[in-house]
């Protein structure tokens, strides 16, 4: 990374930094001073006191563990579905043509929506948890995909051929490594959308674990303090699916971002 992206890199970091900070600082005021009903919206000095004690909570860190197991698993098997399933489509224009309506069909359909239709088919609330995960996390990495395929250079791909190289080595060889950003930055927003399926199945189908079951017992106790505090830690978990992604995106597609810069 050159001086110029680090200190970009840094500002930024630094802005969204100064954002947080003084929403929070506002949270605090309004609360602090009775702007806001302090049962309704406690200070987020004190939420994030009961997300500290909710770490050192053994029961809470079951109902942690299990919503991570579901959102990695489902975004894990999203991966192997969709990404194949995009390399396919893309190379083969006909087949994309033929299958794009019914893609463009079932995108906007939200992943809660299908929740009943999970229940039905798989009791088991894991499966069905990782069910709804798999549906609503793939399009952002097809899409991704396939629009990362469209980018490829022609000019590198028929002069491999030209050599005698095969479509399957023209794919790996080209099509595939320029894809390859395109396809993180896919990975990095289905990241966000599996946890947020996967918290609202446990917030609408309950179980005996998950973050979302903690936040409907909770609320169902008057305790808003516990429902903010394990909403906090959803955050964060976002947060930090987000960063790492982020981070592995520019360490290891640099190039990408340097000729999307000139």
């Amino acid at each position: 990374m050159t001086p110029r992206s680090t200190a970009v890199a840094r500002r930024r970091v630094l802005r969204g930094a100064l954002g947080a900070a003084g929403f929070l600082a506002l949270a605090e005021l309004a609360s602090r001073t009775g702007l806001v009903d302090r049962s309704l919206l406690p200070p987020p000095s004190a939420t994030l006191a009961d997300a500290a004690r909710l770490a050192a909570d053994g029961e809470f860190l079951g109902d942690l563990k299990s919503t991570v197991t579901a959102w990695l698993l489902g975004l894990a098997l999203a991966v192997v579905i969709s990404i194949p399933v995009g390399l396919l489509l893309g190379s083969v224009p006909r087949l994309e043509a033929a299958l794009r309506p019914l893609v463009e069909f079932l995108r906007p359909i939200p992943g809660v929506a299908i929740i009943p239709l999970a229940m039905l088919l798989f009791p088991d609330t894991l499966d069905m948890q990782m069910s709804v995960i798999v549906y609503a996390s793939c399009w952002p990495m097809l899409i991704n995909t396939l629009y990362g395929l469209r980018e490829v250079d022609p000019v590198a791909k028929e002069t491999l051929a030209s050599f005698g190289f095969g479509p399957f080595s023209v794919l790996y060889r080209v099509s595939l490594p320029s894809t390859a950003p395109f396809i993180l930055t896919g990975v990095r927003l289905s990241a966000a959308i599996a946890l947020i399926v996967a918290v609202s199945a446990e917030l609408i189908v309950g179980g005996a674990t998950g973050i979302g079951t903690f936040i409907t017992t909770a609320g169902a106790s008057d305790r808003t303090d516990q429902m903010l505090a394990a909403t906090a830690w959803a955050g964060a978990l976002g947060l930090l699916a987000n960063a790492l992604l982020a981070a592995a995106e520019r360490r290891l597609f640099r190039w990408h971002k340097e000729e999307a810069a000139t």
